[in-house]
């Protein structure tokens, strides 16, 4: 059984499992997933998600993942992060993605969210950043639902296969004082 960090309408955040690897495996060699994450064009190994998970368990101190998991079905549905994290400086860099099927429900909105009370309440930081290639509307969506502000654009930064150099969208949020 999944521990379950926060539990949301939707979806819930829970402690990422050995037994998820195969589905991150999978949705990572997805081209669809990949087209709008970092290194889009990469293929992933089965050893590389192993090793992932392995300096995951061992190294919390610099980010936060978790699972995302469908409270209706207890499905995976795909993984949030907070990566980057600077205690000194206050702030941490976002990151999710969701497995093909499952967009489109709102899950990855509730996600952001309760990554966002973690992030402000559990780790007790100032700023959370996102970035997004700006042809990826529904992840700029999701990022706005939650208060994030454009904060910066990089021209013609990334090169996403099948639509060339993109501009990469820097997104910001700050800690209020309400959710």
């Amino acid at each position: 059984m999944r521990p379950i960090v926060l539990k949301g309408k939707l979806v819930s955040l829970g402690v990422p499992l050995r037994d998820d690897l195969h589905k991150a495996w999978l949705w990572y060699n997805d081209r669809d997933v990949r087209r709008y994450l970092l290194e889009p064009a990469e293929v992933f190994f089965y050893e590389d998600e192993l090793e992932w998970y392995e300096t995951l368990r061992k190294e919390k101190k610099h980010e936060k993942v978790f699972a995302i998991v469908e409270n209706s079905s207890r499905s995976l549905v795909g993984f949030i992060g907070l990566y980057r994290i600077e205690q000194g400086d206050g702030h941490a860099e976002l990151g999710y993605f969701l497995a093909r099927e499952y967009w489109g429900y709102g899950y990855a909105s509730e996600a952001v969210k309760m990554v966002l009370q973690y992030a402000f309440e559990w780790l007790n930081l100032r700023k959370v950043y996102a970035r997004v290639y700006a042809p990826n509307k529904a992840s700029q969506r999701v990022l706005e639902k939650n208060g994030f502000e454009l904060a910066g654009r990089l021209r013609k930064h990334h090169y996403i296969p099948e639509e060339g150099f993109v501009d990469e969208l820097i997104f910001e949020r700050f800690r209020a004082v309400d959710f």
